[in-house]
Parts: C-alpha cells; structure tokens; sequence
C-alpha cells in the first residue's frame, strides 16, 4: 500500500511539474530579425494615423492595413489557410469626441485560428496599426510610429507566422486595432463584433509599445515589462459589489487572473524575464485597447515595456535642445520586441492548450478549521489545482493538485487567512486561468 501511494504521488508530481517542450522551440522561433523588418515597412507608410490616406498604395492607413491583410494571407497560405483573415470596420461619426474632425471608418484585421476542440474560445492578441503626433488631429505629417505601436503591430504578425505551424485546443486571434489614438474606437468595433457573434473571449493581450529600453529617466532596462490589469470588471453587479465587501476578491477580477497567468508562464518559460504586474487598469490617467474588452465584460490586459521615453511618444519629429523628439525607428530595440513576442507567444500557446476554466467554482469553511471548494467539471480536464495564497500576495504561491473530483478539502487552511482558486489541467500539463470562487458553500 506504501508503493501504491508513492508511485501515485510521483505520477502526481510528475503532471503537475512537467513542461511543454514545444512552448520552448516556439520562444527560439520568434525572429528580432523579422520583427525588425515589419516595424520598418510599417513605419515607411509616413503616417498611419486613423484619418489618412487611404487610396495611396505607400503612405497612410489605408496602406498600411493592406500591408497587414497581405502578411496575415501569405502567412495563411503558409499553413494551408490555418487562418481566417478579414477587415472588421465601424464608421465613427464626425464629432463623436473632438478627435474626430470628420467621419472615418475604422478598419481592423483580424485574423483567426481556429482551435480543434473548443473553437468558440477565444485568446487574443492585438496590436495598433495607427499612429500620431503632437497634435492629435494631424492626420498629413510624418507620424512614423516605429515603437508606438508599429512594435506591438510587428509582434503580433511575428507570433502569428510562428504560432500558424502549430494546432490548439482553443482558437487564436491574430489582430491589429485601428482608431486606438482618436479614442478606442478598434477595440470598442471588435468586442461588440465579438458580443454579437457570441465569441467567449478567454482573455485579450493588448501589446502597445514593446520596443523601447531606454526609459526617459536614463533607466536601461531590456528584461523588465509591465503587465496593466484592473482588479474588477467594470461591469460586475451591485450584489457582486457587495459580496466582494464581505468574501473578498477586490484583486482578483478576471483581468488580473489572466495577468497572474502571464506572469507564472513568463517565469516557468522565461525566468531571465521579468514580468512587473501594475495593479491599475493602464498608465495613470491613461488608456489603452484592452480597456473596449474590460468595458464589455471580457479579460483583457496590456503588456508593454517598463521605461517609457516621452521624448518619442506622440511628437513632431524635431531636434530641440540637442534633444531628439519623435517616434523614429532608431529608438527600437528589435530584441527586445522579441522577447515581449515570444512573452505574448507562449501565453497564447498555452491558454489555447489547455482545458477551460472551471465554472462555478464555491468555497466554504466559515468558523472552520478547513477551507473546503467545489467546482464544475470540466470537459478535456486530467485533474485541477486548488490554489491558495496569502491575501497580501499578488500571485498564486501554493497549489495541491487532485484528479477524479470536484470537490475538495484543504484540512488545516482556514478560509479567512488566505485567498483561493481552481484551475483545471489537461493530460499535456497546460493548465487553464485561475478562476476565482463565485459562491459561498453553507
């Protein structure tokens, strides 16, 4: 019986511990070389700003996004039409906000690969293909945005090529987001497309600016990034809000599960890397396109560089000072932009790897000595972990893995002092996101 139990615990350990070597040969696929030449054509089209040209075959956004089409078809071609790629597009109205002199439909590509077993689940990935400078109406003069957000553009596009040679579980979409600058309005078109197709969006990774490392406090940095996630969804109910009051989970919203994903992948896979989680939706005061995808109830974050320069965000290009202004293609590093590729990369491989996230996931232990939870079962799933950690922790730091149930207890972990969660794990090891208990066990 002895033998019995320890052969079970080290098959056990063995699921829970055990890497996918494909997520390493995908990090060494991503191509700094190829990154580079996509932030290079992108910011040749002169400007890309959501209001201009859009008849000229080598400058303005019409171009640009042509561009794009043509890389997402040839990559599909490469996978014998892996890819479903198509322009989504909304006509914004003239005056919507004062950004928008004049109406303009604003166009988004999108790509999509299909998963094999849940094709209705979907993990994304976006980039901006517009750009601006200091005024934010310009919609004529150069606005060559290499870092912001040609970078974002680029890497998307590159984990595309690199992610087209493999099959998931889950679909991917592939997608660059237009009229970011004026207002949101890409993000805003795409996730009420997504709503009225019925799409269950997993989660949304939003890459603005991944190619800069020399902040504008003379920080150089080229291995620290910030993950932007907002603790609640902005749409949660007032019964929610309440019982947030009284159970907990006032950082635990499905936008900081995810961020909390991406972190433990990024340091499984990547541990030179190093994720910064900021508790905040963006930047201060500041906004980006996964923000559309929060507002419509969906997870969603940002990943970007962690040293800003603001001498080549949103500026005319000039010299002044002896100081260089403007978003020029000199200031990215394009192995940083791969790196923060291969980051988007392998979280994307793995979400869309792995089984659903276990709904109706209820805890209980109320004046108990043990925290006890139970779960749905998911379809796909060997086993689950139950995680816990303490409630000053911003990540999931303790884990017991169980198979053949859906409900467990924790002897001894008594439910005020820690926070918990259930993830479900498929036969591989890919484990899903963390969800968070949505009822109380009496």
């Amino acid at each position: 019986m002895r033998k019995l139990t320890v052969l079970l615990f080290f098959i056990s350990a063995t699921i829970i511990a055990q890497t996918d070597t494909k997520i390493y040969d995908i990090i060494h696929a991503v191509s700094a070389d190829k990154i580079k030449a996509d932030i290079t054509t992108l910011a040749n089209f002169g400007t890309r700003h959501t209001l201009s040209d859009t008849i000229s075959d080598t400058r303005g956004i019409g171009a640009a996004r042509r561009w794009i089409k043509a890389e997402f078809d040839k990559i599909s071609s490469d996978c014998n039409g892996c890819l479903e790629v198509f322009y989504q597009k909304d006509l914004v109205k003239k005056e919507t906000n004062q950004r928008i002199p004049k109406d303009v439909w604003v166009v988004n590509v999108v790509a999509i690969q299909k998963g094999r077993k849940y094709p209705n689940n979907y993990i994304v990935m976006s980039g901006d293909i517009d750009s601006r400078i200091s005024d934010p109406n310009d919609y004529t003069n150069d606005a060559p945005g290499a870092n912001d957000n040609a970078s974002g553009m680029a890497g998307t596009i590159e984990a595309a090529r690199v992610l087209s040679k493999y099959t998931f579980e889950n679909s991917i979409i592939y997608v660059g987001l237009s009229g970011e600058e004026q207002g949101l309005f890409g993000g805003k078109g795409l996730a009420a497309y997504a709503k009225e197709k019925n799409w269950n969006i997993v989660g949304v990774l939003n890459n603005d600016m991944i190619g800069n490392i020399k902040g504008v406090d003379g920080v150089i940095d080229n291995r620290t990034f910030r993950i932007f996630s907002e603790p609640v969804p902005p749409n949660e109910t007032e019964r929610q809000r309440r019982a947030r009051r009284f159970y907990g989970g006032e950082v635990d919203g499905i936008s900081r599960q995810l961020a909390r994903y991406i972190y433990n992948t990024t340091k499984t896979y990547m541990p030179e890397m190093n994720p910064k989680m900021i508790y905040r939706l963006d930047r201060f005061g500041r906004g980006g396109h996964h923000r559309p995808f929060n507002d419509a109830g969906f997870a969603g974050i940002r990943i970007m560089e962690a040293h800003e320069n603001y001498t080549q965000q949103h500026q005319d290009i000039r010299t002044e000072d002896g100081i260089e202004y403007g978003d020029r293609l000199e200031f990215v590093n394009f192995e940083y932009a791969k790196k923060l590729t291969a980051v988007n990369a392998i979280n994307l491989a793995s979400i869309a790897s792995a089984p659903p996230s276990p709904k109706n996931v209820g805890i209980g232990g109320i004046v108990e000595a043990s925290a006890k939870l139970q779960w749905d079962a998911v379809g796909g799933a060997k086993g689950y972990k139950i995680y816990w950690r303490d409630t000053t922790s911003p990540t999931w730091d303790n884990f017991k893995y169980v198979e053949n149930t859906t409900e467990f207890t924790l002897e001894g972990i008594v439910v005020d002092n820690y926070f918990f969660g259930v993830s479900a794990v498929g036969k591989d090891g890919h484990e899903s996101i963390v969800a968070f208990p949505s009822k109380i066990i009496r």
